[in-house]
């Protein structure tokens, strides 16, 4: 096995894992927004909003997925990837591979409790906002220790 790999497998890591996350909380809150807007397309723009919130954690995985081919050199073609790097691009994408499955699918949870709360009273839109955004702070967490460690393995004596 060699580093080039275990780059690619990291960058794959970061992005699937949070994808996943992403999707199973978009879908869980499109799902509830589609019941609301069913019965009152006024609220498409609160609902919208609320759906959308889940749908960081993929994005933020592709984030790291892209840096790490673009750090290792491997969209420039370069195979000067050393075992040890490798295994520290993979071992960098496991924080936003997880958190982002995590935090993706529990934001989903709250958009949806969010999405109900704010389908019985319109007033209620922004204590589901703070609500769902505070589970973004974590995903937010993972991606910055991801992102850091990615940023400065071209630069350690591995």
């Amino acid at each position: 096995m060699n580093g080039i790999f275990l780059a690619i497998l990291g960058a794959a890591i970061a992005t699937v894992l949070a994808g996943i996350g992403s999707a199973k909380g978009v879908g869980s809150a499109a799902q509830t927004a589609m019941g609301v807007l069913s019965e009152d397309s006024s609220m498409f723009g609160k609902m919208l909003v609320l759906t959308l919130l889940p749908g960081t954690q993929g994005l933020y995985g592709f984030i790291v997925g892209f840096l790490i081919l673009v750090s290792s050199g491997i969209l420039n073609g370069s195979t000067d990837v050393t075992f040890a790097q490798g295994l520290a691009y993979a071992g960098a994408s496991l924080a936003i591979g997880f958190g982002g499955l995590f935090s993706g699918i529990a934001q989903g949870k709250a958009a949806v409790s969010g999405i109900a709360m704010t389908s019985k009273d319109e007033k209620n839109f922004s204590k589901g906002m703070v609500s769902v955004t505070l589970v973004e702070i974590y995903a937010l967490l993972a991606f910055i220790v991801s992102l850091l460690v990615v940023i400065q393995i071209p630069n350690m004596a591995i």
